[in-house]
């Protein structure tokens, strides 16, 4: 395994994780994902005020997993692919590395059973 650092990349990480952590912040990417939509569109099935709804766009914002734009008198809030695709390829890499140990693990397994092993018998009591 490598060394754990904290720089930029590993800071961008922790706040996509952050930002993801919550369930009101998945449903509004998952809202976004078919286009951008305006602030009050994309409040409109949640059973909170714009304000909170606002707040949760923040924090999305911040982590750089929405961007707003300005259309006259309309902000249209859009997801942003960049930091999804990080944290997806971060989970990948150690996807990888699990399954590689479960596959070695499972070799094990066999060879143990292939050897046969005499199994311990119960005794009564």
């Amino acid at each position: 395994m490598e060394a754990i650092t904290y720089g930029l990349r590993a800071r961008r990480l922790d706040a996509t994780f952050a930002a993801l952590a919550n369930p009101t912040r998945r449903a509004l990417l998952a809202r976004l994902a078919s286009g951008e939509l305006s602030v009050g569109t994309l409040a409109e099935p949640f059973a909170m005020s714009q304000p909170a709804i606002s707040l949760h766009l923040k924090v999305l914002e911040r982590a750089g997993l929405v961007s707003r734009g300005r259309d006259a008198q309309r902000r249209p809030v859009r997801a942003e692919v960049a930091p999804l695709a990080a944290a997806t390829a971060w989970l990948e890499k150690y996807r990888r590395t699990l399954e590689h140990n479960f596959a070695r693990l499972d070799a094990v397994l066999e060879e143990m059973k292939a050897a046969g092993r005499p199994r311990r018998r119960r005794t009564k009591r």
